[in-house]
């Protein structure tokens, strides 16, 4: 069954259709994108880089606000969204690269 357009909608019960297949694809990208964070702390730990890089993220968040306005989402809504999980991604390296870092040193 092909989507429906929100407009195509006849009742919640549609709705909720098309909101749990939007959910899954959403979840589907974040985990091909966590796929990517995943190596990014592999390379950052070859290279001793920190995981927070401070303007690289301001630039993701520059282009999510404007991705958003240019589809007519609220870019306040973006630039949350991905602050939250642009912040979880980096504790993460953290933690990876600090485990990482505590196993390399106590290797003979």
């Amino acid at each position: 069954m092909s989507p429906r357009k929100p407009a195509d909608c006849a009742d919640l019960a549609q709705v909720r259709v098309e909101i749990d297949r939007v959910d899954n694809a959403l979840v589907d990208l974040i985990g091909e994108r966590f796929g990517y964070v995943e190596r990014a702390w592999q390379i950052k730990l070859q290279q001793k880089a920190e995981a927070n890089v401070p303007w690289r993220n301001q630039q993701v968040i520059d282009k999510v606000r404007a991705r958003g306005l240019e589809k007519g989402v609220p870019p306040d809504l973006c630039e949350a969204l991905w602050r939250q999980m642009i912040g979880w991604f980096i504790q993460y390296e953290e933690e990876k690269l600090k485990d990482e870092l505590e196993a390399k040193a106590r290797r003979p």
